[in-house]
């Protein structure tokens, strides 16, 4: 295994805070927690959540099913294959991010709200509003595995409100864009790097920014996070128990007019073993307009014209995954 490939330094507390937000969530004081929050999106880009008052017991319960149905034969898991809508299974091979050398060495199970077919939105074809592909032939994917999104969806809202307040905004601000957010969840399965990999320059997830608002990550005790600092170097963003790691995404930089940072990260699993994470990409409905105007922005200091959520995300999907292309 070579030393100088995706090398990164320990961290510390203050390295990336470690966020009580357990006000924000009861409601009882969420301008503490919205400082905190404008303090680590400017600084890092990156922060983790205490007190966020998911129940560890789903969190666990989340992971079990995730290395069950990762453990299925392929035959089983490819009945629910990738679409173009970002639903179903993704084989390993298939992501390979703007930049990168090779492929990324993981597979993908991605869902997203559990919408009917003769939903407008799914009707109209809007961008990433599909009738999710939970397999038939294990259940318990869908039963075991919502309860713990539902949970991270409101725990997100309440997030979501600390930031308005962090931006000088009352706390309902993007209540009416995230009434039915997008908010599309990934298991994701990491076999263990080996020298080969590494040879090639292979990451389980290559350098990239986020593409949405606001990522809710669940990672287990593996380690492989990294994020690179704004002096340059990278930084092991390593499993907390309890926490959930907070990064800011390209959308809400763009909406907050660079006043937070959407920050490089990538994961390399060196720990011999399987590695499992739960991302949630909490981001609003599809037509939401992104403008920092919007935000207290004027016109003439704005960096970013107005854009579309669902197909600011979908372009950048389109630039990623083999499924996309003829």
């Amino acid at each position: 295994m070579t030393t100088e490939f995706a090398n990164a330094a320990h961290t510390d507390p203050q390295t990336i805070p470690v966020i009580d937000v357990s006000s924000a969530i009861s409601g009882t004081d969420i301008q503490s927690v919205a400082n905190a929050i404008h303090a680590a999106a400017a600084d890092h880009g990156f922060f983790y959540i205490s007190g966020h008052g998911i129940d560890p017991a789903l969190m666990e319960q989340a992971f079990a099913v995730s290395k069950d149905f990762f453990e299925l034969p392929e035959t089983d898991k490819s009945k629910v294959a990738v679409d173009t809508h970002q639903r179903g299974w993704m084989a390993q091979g298939m992501s390979r991010l703007q930049g990168a050398k090779t492929y990324d060495l993981k597979e993908v199970f991605f869902w997203g709200t559990d919408t009917a077919p003769d939903d407008p939105d799914v009707i109209a074809g809007k961008p990433l509003c599909a009738v999710n592909q939970w397999p038939t032939d294990f259940p318990r994917l869908h039963a075991e595995l919502t309860p713990y999104y539902d949970a991270v969806c409101y725990a997100a809202r309440r997030v979501m409100a600390a930031v308005a307040v962090s931006l000088d905004k009352p706390t309902g601000f993007f209540d009416a864009a995230f009434e039915k957010p997008l908010a599309r969840g990934q298991l994701v399965y990491y076999p263990a790097s080996t020298a080969a990999d590494e040879a090639e320059e292979r990451f389980g997830v290559a350098p990239h920014t986020d593409f949405g608002v606001l990522t809710v990550l669940l990672q287990d005790n593996s380690g492989g996070l990294q994020v690179r600092a704004k002096s340059g170097d990278w930084i092991e963003a390593p499993p907390i128990p309890g926490t959930l790691v907070c990064n800011i995404g390209d959308l809400l930089a763009r909406w907050s007019n660079n006043r937070f940072s959407s920050t490089v990260h990538r994961v390399i699993n060196r720990s011999n073993g399987a590695r499992y994470s739960i991302p949630v990409f909490f981001d609003p409905h599809t037509d939401t307009i992104v403008d920092p105007v919007d935000l207290g922005v004027s016109s003439a200091d704005s960096k970013y014209r107005p854009v579309r959520a669902g197909d600011h995300i979908m372009s950048r999907n389109s630039k990623s995954f083999s499924h996309y292309k003829a």
